[in-house]
């Protein structure tokens, strides 16, 4: 989802704000990732399922990483990306596809 360099300015700021209320000072956001995958779970299932969606991922990212990597950055980030990975595809299906044919264990590492 591509925003112009005002938008751009202003939830950079927004994230900044947020983390350091999160008391998260050292999280790095890849907002790209989350914008196209807030976009593609919105067209393909509802509008309402972008917010869910990037939150699941954040979520279940933080278990993941949170699983004896617990402050590697670099864990961290592949956590992300594994599981948005995986909410790409299932919302290739869309809102009816049916059971998810590769969950987060099957997703490549």
């Amino acid at each position: 989802m591509a925003v112009n360099d005002d938008e751009a300015q202003v939830l950079d700021q927004w994230s900044h704000r947020l983390a350091q209320a999160l008391q998260i000072l050292d999280l790095k956001v890849d907002q790209e990732l989350l914008l196209d995958l807030a976009r593609k779970s919105a067209d393909s299932v509802i509008h309402a399922a972008a917010p869910v969606t990037t939150f699941m991922v954040g979520y279940a990212a933080g278990l993941h990483a949170g699983t004896g990597s617990a402050g590697n950055k670099d864990a961290a980030a592949a956590a992300v990306d594994k599981a948005a990975k995986v909410a790409f595809q299932l919302c290739e299906d869309g809102h009816d596809g049916g059971p998810a044919s590769k969950g987060w264990a099957d997703t490549a590492q």
